[in-house]
């Protein structure tokens, strides 16, 4: 069991002002593994405090000695890599295999990214007489979630840290032990005190204490649409800037012309990637009715060949649910979409056969469902698709965006035109054609209440950032 109950605050490991014990259990033992401390509004204020102080030197520093700092931690980060990637399998389930080539890698990525934005980036322009000139907007507060830890952390600090602001990092406490060894990391690299600051806790106190803290300049949080809407309202009191990347319940349409087989097998494997704990995941399949046949054969037998088991043994794809909490989400929900009529193709209730303990799940496939019903409307977070008929194009388009959610969308087509031609119907923030991967160069966020702003490097970058203008500068 690791000892993890200290807070990294002002460059020092310290203990909380008051003792509150929190188990981080394995999701595929059920077993505690570490404890940490839950913090509480007196931990954030510390922690606020270390990080307005070193403001003041830190948001002075050059491009140079920033790039410093950045390539320092790159190399600290590629250092430990395979062991951020197996605390991460096993503070939230995810497969070895996945942790090693996207979990883990996914940080180092945002990483080398802020650097070359960075080393090309001009902070001042003089137009006319005036200086435009960008500053670092203070002190950020990050709050992140479970299902990519590395990812959402690494994405928000290394751009606010580019840019010359301070911060204080919330991690999820169900993943908390990926975000202990990112704090080793920052302080092995020599960052100065204060800077980075990292305090344990839960939404409800130590986010909340975070998000409504009179100096916290900006707030960027990742998570559920709920919780997102308590850090806005937590916000709202000091007008401080807030971004937000939320839920989703992306659409797949697979148009006519496609490969039917091939984009069903990958469409099931998109929605099944980290045990379909993403936010992005296309979690609703749609097939023209004359296809839903052949569409359910192909899923099923996708489905079938999916190994799901314990995220340490070699050919594992899917690894437990990273919670008991998720774990009795998907299983109420996959027994509501049974009860409201919905096609179980393959999977249903309980656990995979020879699984007896772990947060678990069949890989679940529903067909015939309608767009109304609860497995179609709410984001379960687990490995379980919902395939929908549709009638023609528009039809289709329709459906994607008849959600409350618009974060991604996806389009299969064996016409690139008409790919295109539809992926820009679609009411969302990304849109994948014909299984594209992502951009890290790019940005990650939706619209609706998939969230406001923008993820990733370059919107953090500037978010993080406020302008000043100097007029008369140049006179």
């Amino acid at each position: 069991m690791k000892n993890c109950r200290q807070f990294y605050i002002n460059g020092k490991w310290v203990s909380p002002t008051e003792v509150r014990d929190f188990g981080v259990i394995n999701p595929a033992t059920e077993e505690p593994i570490a404890t940490i401390s839950l913090g509480g509004p007196a931990d954030v204020d510390n922690a606020v405090a270390a990080a307005t102080k070193a403001f003041e030197s830190y948001s002075e520093t050059t491009i140079n000695e920033r790039l410093a700092f950045l390539r320092r931690i790159i190399e600290v980060y590629q250092s430990r890599m395979d062991e951020m990637a197996e605390t991460i399998s096993r503070e939230m389930g995810a497969p070895i295999s996945l942790s090693r080539t996207a979990q883990a890698p996914v940080g180092l990525a945002h990483l080398l990214e802020i650097v070359r934005v960075l080393e090309l980036f001009k902070f001042e322009e003089l137009t006319g007489s005036t200086l435009m000139r960008k500053e670092p907007i203070g002190v950020c507060g990050l709050i992140t979630p479970w299902n990519w830890p590395m990812n959402q952390i690494v994405c928000k600090v290394a751009p606010a840290l580019a840019a010359g602001c301070t911060m204080v990092l919330k991690p999820s406490e169900i993943a908390p032990l990926s975000a202990h060894l990112f704090a080793h990391i920052i302080d092995e690299a020599g960052l100065p005190g204060g800077v980075f600051n990292m305090v344990n806790g839960d939404g409800a106190t130590v986010g909340a204490a975070i998000s409504s803290h009179p100096d916290v300049d900006m707030v960027s949080f990742t998570g559920s649409t709920r919780a997102g809407i308590a850090v806005a309202s937590a916000a709202a009191a000091t007008v401080k800037r807030v971004t937000q990347e939320l839920g989703g319940k992306s659409a797949n349409i697979i148009l006519g012309d496609a490969d039917l087989e091939s984009a069903v097998k990958q469409g099931v494997q998109a929605c099944f990637r980290n045990t379909g704990q993403s936010c992005n995941a296309p979690t609703r399949l749609l097939v023209p009715r004359a296809k839903m046949a052949a569409a359910n054969m192909a899923a099923k037998g996708a489905t079938q060949g999916t190994k799901v088991g314990d995220p340490f043994t070699d050919g594992t794809s899917i690894g437990p649910l990273a919670s008991k909490n998720q774990f009795e989400k998907v299983q109420r929900l996959i027994k509501q979409g049974i009860e409201e009529g919905a096609n179980l193709v393959v999977g249903g209730l309980g656990r995979p056969q020879g699984l007896s303990k772990g947060y678990f799940v069949n890989p679940t496939v529903f067909s015939d469902v309608r767009n109304e019903m609860t497995v179609a409307r709410e984001e379960i977070f687990g490995p379980v698709l919902c395939i929908i008929p549709y009638e023609d194009e528009d039809d289709a388009v329709r459906i994607a965006n008849d959600t409350p959610y618009g974060l991604s969308g996806y389009v299969t087509s064996g016409d690139i035109e008409r790919a295109r031609r539809v992926a820009k119907r679609f009411r969302s923030g990304n849109v994948h054609i014909n299984n594209a991967r992502l951009d890290f160069a790019g940005c990650f966020g939706g619209y609706k209440q998939s969230g406001n702003g923008r993820e990733w490097v370059r919107p953090v970058w500037k978010n993080s950032l406020s302008w000043k203008l100097f007029f008369g500068y140049g006179a």
